[in-house]
């Protein structure tokens, strides 16, 4: 063994060392049981413990640099997308959003901004439901456009994510395994790097991936500690909302929490929709084998369920009735990023039957096979999305060259849903990088992005599981 692989080997063990212990907090006795790790292959590792007040505490304070960064984004975002102002959420969270909220989470939500302030930061609780609002607001803001008949600078619902769950004949075990990954702006995938681990005072603990200052994973990868797996992919095209139902954010935060069953989480999902971040979602009951895909629309609602087979996501509507009355989607343009990687997800099905395990499932998140064009060539049509690359952007979300694509990926099977662990990489699964500096010298119509871009640089699999 030479020099340099000795030190190396050193500080793998070192780093390894380091991951593994929990910093006690100082004073406040909210922070007690909670903690974050040193980053470790571009993810962040929070543990949070406790009532929900204690819970958003800790979650606040260990996080708040963060989160105002955070706020930031998403104020520039929803700008850039509906031409409307951070006031306007703001007034929209507490006249719309918070009447709807129930007490546990309007006390969760309540304990960040304690936490954040005990930071020294100020942000207010309006600020920090509008943050958690951000990926349906879209959806508010087109309807209250059109309810006032006044211009509408909403943009179309965002192609966000690829995404699979399999079991029986389809798996290498038999079992259920399920994987996902983010597709978005990247400035805010950047930072949608927290692993939560959450252990309530009610409910089931959580381990799921998420963005600093949300109460929900948000692009919905997850898993609960009575074998609950889920993840989604957004409907594209989607119109619809309903200002007197209960935020998205708030039911897929407790669908997570309080789900024993497939019935029990399309029961909370479903209970009080608004529409708001309409998705496909994708479940698995490790204790059963069973998987399943609720098409959540707003007027439309599917389920179907399989104990062999699979299902898979990439953004487009499956029931034509939902397709025809609640989305202006082209199904049939095969030219289009959720036809083509719809048609890619059949094609490895079918070529991985009885095959199909966690290293197969990192594969396919880093597939660059495009089917319309029949070649290899990373773009917004493949699974692992570089819309950064495309001369065509993604219509009508991105332009061409939109900063934006796959951003983090993440697997879990049966076995590794029982240890409540899972594995995920950040950035590309493919391991190419983005590199902000050059991106924007080529096509300085995004530098309204500059000041919160970064670099994406891609990072090895890596296993998270709950702290014992």
């Amino acid at each position: 063994m030479n020099k340099k692989t000795v030190v190396a080997f050193i500080l793998i063990i070192a780093g390894a060392a380091l991951v593994g212990c929990s910093k006690k907090q100082p004073g406040d006795p909210r922070l007690n049981n909670s903690f974050r790790r040193p980053e470790v292959n571009g993810w962040t590792f929070v543990h949070l413990e406790g009532t929900p007040l204690e819970i958003g505490f800790q979650h606040g304070y260990l996080l708040a640099a963060e989160i105002q960064e955070m706020k930031e984004i998403c104020a520039l975002e929803l700008n850039n997308d509906s031409k409307k102002e951070w006031p306007f959420f703001r007034d929209a969270a507490r006249d719309m959003m918070w009447p709807r909220i129930e007490k546990e989470y309007r006390e969760e939500l309540q304990g960040i901004m304690d936490g954040v302030n005990a930071r020294g930061i100020e942000l207010d609780l309006w600020d920090i439901v509008a943050m958690n609002g951000m990926l349906e607001w879209v959806y508010y803001a087109t309807v209250y456009d059109k309810t006032k008949l006044t211009p509408s600078g909403s943009a179309a619902t965002a192609e966000r994510c690829s995404a699979f769950v399999a079991t029986g004949s389809y798996t290498k075990d038999g079992k259920p395994i399920i994987a996902h990954n983010n597709w978005t702006y990247y400035i805010d995938g950047q930072r949608w790097t927290k692993i939560y681990d959450i252990v309530p005072a009610a409910g089931h603990r959580i381990l799921m991936d998420g963005l600093p200052g949300f109460i929900a994973s948000t692009d919905d990868f997850g898993i609960n500690s009575a074998g609950i797996m889920i993840t989604e992919t957004t409907i594209s095209g989607f119109e619809g909302y309903d200002v007197n139902g209960i935020p998205e954010f708030v039911r897929a935060r407790k669908a997570m929490q309080y789900s024993s069953s497939i019935d029990d989480f399309v029961r909370l999902m479903k209970e009080g929709n608004n529409g708001g971040y309409a998705n496909d979602w994708l479940i698995a009951d490790r204790k059963t084998g069973e998987i399943a895909s609720l098409e959540l629309g707003l007027k439309n609602v599917t389920l179907e369920r399989k104990k062999d087979g699979y299902f898979i996501g990439a953004n487009f509507p499956i029931n034509p009735k939902l397709a025809f009355e609640e989305t202006h989607y082209d199904t049939t343009d095969m030219g289009l990023s959720a036809n083509a990687r719809r048609l890619r997800w059949e094609q490895l099905m079918a070529e991985n039957k009885g095959k199909i395990d966690v290293a197969a499932a990192q594969r396919f998140l880093a597939d660059h096979f495009d089917t319309y064009q029949k070649k290899d060539e990373p773009n917004e049509r493949t699974l692992c999305g570089h819309i950064d690359l495309s001369p065509r952007g993604s219509p009508a979300w991105q332009p061409p060259y939109g900063i934006a694509g796959a951003v983090q990926n993440k697997v879990a099977d049966a076995t590794m849903a029982e240890q409540m662990s899972f594995v995920a990489a950040a950035g590309h699964a493919c391991g190419l990088a983005f590199k902000a500096e050059e991106h924007l010298r080529l096509h300085p119509e995004f530098s309204w992005q500059q000041k919160y871009l970064r670099d994406i640089n891609s990072y090895p699999w890596t296993l998270f599981e709950s702290s014992k």
